[in-house]
């Protein structure tokens, strides 16, 4: 009995290895977005940039603009003014119009809800991913991107960024040269400067790591005082020990 759950074992984790190499994907080596999760006009700005240039594909079904305006700090009125382009109310969850069949057909596949994607990619991931993409006309939307080759979407902050060109180096893989895009460069033709959209894109990935756990900060503040409670707690009991016990010795 058990050499066969040890042979079916076995099996099933070759059957799935192959799937597991390619969910890992390209090795890219990731910058470091040194979000800072305390910083409210950053994760202001990245809101900004979210409602205008990200929630017409992505959502975050999960996420309520109530919610999102309190921790981050932007009055209600400014927040219904300025960020809520559709008319939902306050208390609705941020969601868009586009339907999973058309999105499909227009893009390859369904844009992915964003609510949890700094938890699953991880804000370097993310950061890198925005000052990764290129021109790449072969490509139906003329980008391409370093971290996710062959990406279906378009270039959504171009107009911010510009139209980075690829710079390329040739490498071995598996005993053949082939070309790959290393790095990128700015052509110049964006609204910001390179050290504006990095903060954009540091902005973004800012507010898109607060929503995949808005209640990050409580808990660590939290985390902080049961810890204390627990030293004191274990530094009373050990006193009391002692008083109990020194009769004995």
């Amino acid at each position: 009995m058990m050499k066969k759950l040890i042979i079916g074992l076995f099996a099933l984790s070759v059957n799935l290895l192959p799937n597991m190499v390619m969910a890992a994907g390209p090795s890219v080596p990731l910058m470091e977005a040194n979000n800072d999760l305390t910083d409210q006009p950053s994760l202001q700005r990245g809101a900004k940039l979210f409602m205008n240039y990200c929630l017409g594909c992505h959502q975050m079904q999960y996420q309520r603009y109530e919610r999102t305006f309190r921790d981050i700090g932007i009055p209600t009125e400014v927040g219904l003014e300025q960020l809520i382009f559709d008319g939902s109310k306050v208390g609705s969850h941020i969601t868009n119009a586009i339907t999973k069949d058309d999105a499909a057909k227009w893009f390859g596949a369904a844009p992915p809800d964003l609510t949890l994607i700094a938890r699953v990619k991880s804000p370097d991931y993310i950061y890198t991913y925005l000052k990764s993409f290129y021109k790449d006309e072969s490509r139906p939307f003329g980008v391409n991107n370093i971290v996710f080759p062959s990406v279906g979407m378009p270039h959504v902050l171009q107009e911010l960024q510009g139209l980075p060109a690829p710079i390329t180096k040739e490498v071995e893989e598996h005993g053949h040269t082939v070309t790959k895009v290393i790095a990128t460069e700015t052509d110049g033709t964006g609204e910001l400067s390179v050290d504006e959209y990095d903060q954009a894109a540091r902005d973004l990935t800012n507010f898109l790591e607060y929503v995949g756990e808005p209640s990050r900060l409580e808990s660590e503040a939290l985390g902080i005082k049961v810890i204390g409670f627990l030293i004191i707690l274990f530094i009373l009991a050990f006193m009391l020990k002692k008083e109990y016990w020194r009769d004995v010795h």
